[in-house]
Order: C-alpha cells, then structure tokens, then sequence
C-alpha cells in the first residue's frame, strides 16, 4: 500500500522515479569523481548522537585526513590509522592506553572517511529525496537504501552541496531510533601527506597495552 501511495505521489508531480534515481547517481558521480582527483584533504567535523524524543544527546568534534584509501581519524578519546592495508584503533584516557590492531577487509561494508564519498557503489540503491538548506548553502538530500540484508547499515543520507557538488554532511540511522550525523565544519583541500602519516608507530609510546588481531 505504501509503495503505491508514493508512486502515486511521484506520477502526480510528473516526475518518473527511474530519473530521480538517475538523478541521484549523477550527483554522487560527480562528488566521487571530484574526491577521487584530490591528493588529499584535511577536514574538522561535527558529529552529533540524537534522537526524536530526546533531541541532540551528544554533540563533539574531530579531525580527519584523507588520501585515497587511506585514512587519520582523531576524536576526543580515540584515534584511528589506516594506511590502506592495516588500521589500528588507539584509545587513550587518564587511566590507560591501549592500540588495537587489524587488518582492513577489502570486502567490508564499514562505512569509513575514505568511502564515504563513494559508499553508494557499494550495494545501495540511491534516491534524490529533493533540496534543503543546510547553513546556508542549498544542498542535494540523496537517500542511500541497502540492498543487502546483511548490511551494516540500511539507510544513509548524503548532503551534497548543489553548487560545489561538495559532501558536506551525512546522516546514519541505528537499530534504537537514534540519528548520527556528521557535518564538515572547515575543508583543506589538495594537501599532501607522506604515506606514513597514516601508521600508527608503537614505538613512540612507552606504556601503551597493544593487542594485535592481524
């Protein structure tokens, strides 16, 4: 019943649903591309944890770094290193420090900062839900749906910006109701980094517990 309502609603407008789709694909096409001739990129973020009864429960930043599929992430009370073939995952507090290690699965679904921009080639089906504002810059809203039913994720919102075609934010909806968002603040474009700027090395902290998983 409810396809048949929506499909009523798209023909109603005049607008065929296979060229919303298209639509869609071209717009994420375009950011793939557009990221994908980059040398690498520097950005700080805002992530935010709400839900719709209680509003925004957490709100924190971070900092990422970007080069092809590499990838630094830092937040508040971790940091993540992945130089393409290795991530390691270092937790730090007042307590203790600790670095677990893992080797990257070239088949996985994670949704991480190096493919996000082309997460959607992955077994989503993408849907342009239409234009938004979003601080002040209209941007392209695009729905991603799983077409796996395995998949980590079923439903993720890309927010492109319409005249930049830049990612500028997207959404990820969990299993409890609650929305995680993640929105650029501040974009350095074009950087270069050494590739060893992506490996997390031991040997520079002295009382650090590793577990190695590789």
């Amino acid at each position: 019943m409810l396809k048949t309502v929506v499909a009523g609603v798209f023909l109603m407008m005049g607008i065929d649903i296979g060229i919303v789709a298209q639509g869609a694909e071209k717009i994420l096409a375009d950011v793939s591309e557009r990221y994908q001739q980059l040398d690498g990129f520097k950005a700080t973020f805002e992530y935010t944890y709400s839900t719709d009864t209680d509003g925004v429960v957490q709100s924190n930043v971070g900092e990422v770094t970007v080069k092809g599929d590499k990838y630094r992430l830092v937040l508040d009370d971790q940091e993540i290193y992945n130089d393409g073939n290795t991530v390691w995952t270092y937790i730090k507090s007042s307590r203790y420090e600790e670095v677990t290690i893992n080797s990257v699965e070239e088949d996985s679904d994670e949704l991480t900062p190096s493919n996000v921009y082309n997460i959607y080639k992955r077994g989503y089906e993408s849907k342009l839900l239409g234009e938004k504002n979003m601080d002040g810059k209209t941007v392209y809203e695009i729905l991603l749906t799983s077409e796996g039913k395995s998949s980590q994720f079923k439903e993720i919102r890309l927010f492109v910006d319409k005249n930049t075609k830049d990612l500028v934010a997207w959404e990820i909806a969990d299993d409890a109701g609650g929305r995680f968002q993640y929105k650029f603040k501040e974009v350095n474009k074009n950087q270069r980094f050494q590739d060893d700027y992506f490996v997390f090395n031991t040997s520079e902290y002295k009382n650090i517990e590793i577990i190695d998983l590789r």
